[in-house]
């Protein structure tokens, strides 16, 4: 078995962010948790389905976390394909032999859907397959052997992380935050028929509360996401007013508003802690319900303001 013993995997909800944290602590890129969750913009994102499916999360288009990940200092290249390609054989073959290839070379590797529909460390490889950790890991995993990456949804993506050269902080701001705007008007470039992202998913979720067909998994799982990313927003923007004091003031303006969505959003998840037992039944309309919606209603009324004055920073900086 040839692996990369120091190479672990960070339990985070977004376990897309989990895996790129322990590739950038593998490679000693020195770059704390909210700075990733925000230059790469996941942290004021919101991206939701009609019934609050917990597909949320990961099913848009996360282009702009490749394209951000260079502000950042690193480079993710990889091997991308699904089953309804010519030659879905030979795409599993490319991927078997980037990962090996990235191993040997010292370079941490991710993949999608090696057990669940989550994200996952690649830490080593021998003759059977991927050896990998992530969501939902008890302990030593059995290896995923190659052949079998991408049967599961017919979807395969595998990645390795490189060092790179980082932008200056004003630029990785600047772009991070224009881009998050863009991601919250519902641009068809990152999201998928059937979502809504920004203020129009919040919409949704209160909606679907309301009417009876929130799904409970989903609930569970997007609260628990969302909450995360906006407990790293504040840290991000109280981070980048260190870093840029010339506009330090607007930064803690934006941390203030996005503390509020935090709190609200943590309350939810406090109100409906995962649990893969939840399934997929709906969310009854009771006065739990109802106090997550009142708690979505104050979350979108403090994240409107937030994305007005990240406006604001966007042109100040530009």
């Amino acid at each position: 078995m040839k692996k990369l013993p120091r190479l672990r995997y960070a339990p985070r909800w977004v376990s897309h962010l989990g895996c790129l944290i322990g590739c950038l602590d593998y490679l000693g890129l020195g770059v704390s948790d909210a700075w990733l969750y925000g230059a790469t913009g996941y942290a004021f994102i919101l991206n939701m389905h009609a019934v609050v499916c917990p597909s949320g999360p990961t099913a848009w288009r996360p282009t702009m976390l490749f394209d951000l990940g260079c502000n950042i200092g690193y480079v993710i290249d990889g091997v991308v394909g699904n089953g309804s390609q010519d030659g879905f054989s030979l795409l599993k073959e490319r991927a078997w032999e980037h990962v090996r290839r990235s191993i040997d070379a010292g370079l941490p590797c991710y993949a999608w859907g090696l057990d669940l529909a989550e994200y996952y460390l690649i830490y080593g490889y021998d003759e059977v397959g991927y050896h990998f950790s992530g969501p939902n890991d008890d302990g030593p995993m059995r290896p995923k052997p190659w052949q079998e990456l991408g049967d599961r949804g017919g979807v395969i993506e595998v990645y390795n992380v490189q060092r790179g050269q980082p932008a200056d902080d004003r630029h990785a701001v600047q772009t991070a935050l224009s881009m998050v705007l863009q991601h919250g008007s519902g641009t068809t470039d990152w999201i998928l028929p059937e979502y809504q992202s920004g203020l129009a998913g919040y919409e949704l979720w209160i909606r679907a509360l309301e009417d009876g067909q929130a799904v409970a998994l989903g609930m569970a799982y997007n609260a628990a996401v969302w909450a995360e990313c906006r407990g790293y927003a504040v840290q991000f923007l109280w981070q980048a007013g260190q870093r840029l004091p010339a506009h330090k003031l607007l930064f803690q303006k934006a941390a203030r508003s996005y503390a509020v969505v935090a709190r609200q959003l943590s309350a939810i998840s406090e109100r409906y802690p995962f649990s893969f037992d939840l399934g997929m039944g709906a969310v009854p309309v009771d006065e739990c319900s109802r106090a997550a919606v009142r708690s979505l209603r104050l979350s979108r009324r403090a994240e409107g303001v937030g994305l007005g004055i990240l406006a604001e920073i966007v042109q100040a900086l530009s």
